[in-house]
């Protein structure tokens, strides 16, 4: 199936989780799309890049959605993570701009949301969705992960860009996600074999 990201390290999680499944970048297909995200939930970014990317390779794809939902923000920045300060804004500039956002805030407790979208020939798509519990850091930290990783704090301390690959592959909600969508993917390849 091909993963309908330009990103590196979710294509590397997801190839990892996902290990016993061909996973193709956009590259290695050749396919040059940006997808825009303009719909107001997670799964509907996810399913929107998934059939796009699905109507130009007539492959399977796959594709996916997350952010940042900060619990006394009411969800903020929600399917605006990466996007709140602008298209071309850094992941350091987007998280010092949530790091003062919260400045204050006697409850920084927040969550990560993942949802992952299969699409294919049989035109109904297949969801798996990852929620990780945990708190806005007061300033960031580590050297590991990407986009907001060193200002999500786990129960145990420790920010997602603090632990190593395995380690947040074990947790992550990108990593939940794709658990229920490889369990969902398994049940339906191996009735239909």
């Amino acid at each position: 199936m091909i993963f309908a990201t330009n990103n590196q390290g979710k294509l590397k999680e997801i190839r990892e989780i996902l290990s016993n499944y061909e996973i193709l970048s956009l590259a290695d297909v050749s396919v040059s799309v940006d997808v825009l995200e303009d719909q107001d939930s997670f799964l509907g970014n996810a399913t929107k890049k998934a059939k796009e990317v699905y109507s130009i390779t007539k492959q399977a794809s796959l594709a996916d959605d997350s952010g940042l939902c900060i619990d006394s923000l009411d969800g903020w920045p929600g399917v605006m993570t990466h996007r709140f300060l602008g298209e071309n804004a850094t992941d350091e500039e987007r998280n010092l701009a949530i790091i003062e956002k919260c400045q204050g805030l006697s409850n920084r407790s927040a969550k990560v949301v993942c949802q992952l979208v299969y699409y294919d020939s049989l035109e109904k798509p297949i969801t798996g969705t990852g929620i990780l519990e945990g708190r806005i850091a007061s300033f960031p930290r580590g050297e590991l992960g990407f986009g907001f990783d060193s200002i999500f704090e786990l129960p145990n301390g420790k920010t997602l860009a603090e632990l190593t690959f395995d380690e947040k592959n074990q947790c992550s909600a990108r990593s939940l996600a794709a658990k229920d969508l490889k369990q969902k993917l398994d049940t339906i390849f191996l009735m239909t074999v």
